[in-house]
């Protein structure tokens, strides 16, 4: 049920990504840190974002590059790197979500008023849960 819907939301919100020059991994990074605040390691983020260490250094270049996101060493040990947003990558990340919620508010508005209350709850609930939870209670 979920696959049809992911893929047409993915689609909707991929021209957003696009006018703001983002991948979808770049928005995740975006996102997390906005949420979370600065991250002190690429593993954590990489963790944060479930994905592999390895495969977001390309984006966080490309974030970096673009102005979005800062590594600054970090004052207590200059090995580490911290990770934060830019100011530019707050407005970024704030018009991004912008246009994905609009998008997402007209496909809500389908659902009768009881019914997205609903919804939303149901998403809201499932979302809070850690991966390894919704792994463990999906596999019984």
């Amino acid at each position: 049920m979920m696959y049809p819907l992911v893929r047409a939301l993915i689609g909707v919100e991929t021209p957003v990504l696009a006018v703001h020059g983002v991948s979808m991994w770049g928005y995740s990074v975006l996102s997390t840190l906005r949420s979370l605040g600065p991250m002190r390691t690429q593993a954590a983020l990489a963790e944060a974002i479930g994905a592999d260490k390895t495969r977001i250094i390309g984006t966080l270049d490309e974030l970096q590059e673009a102005g979005l996101l800062s590594r600054t060493p970090d004052p207590d040990d200059r090995r580490v790197r911290l990770l934060s947003l830019t100011d530019r990558g707050q407005r970024v990340e704030r018009a991004i979500r912008a246009g994905i919620r609009e998008r997402e508010e007209r496909l809500l508005a389908t659902l009768p008023a009881a019914d997205r209350r609903g919804f939303v709850r149901a998403l809201e609930a499932l979302s809070s849960l850690p991966a390894a939870e919704i792994e463990e209670i999906a596999e019984g």
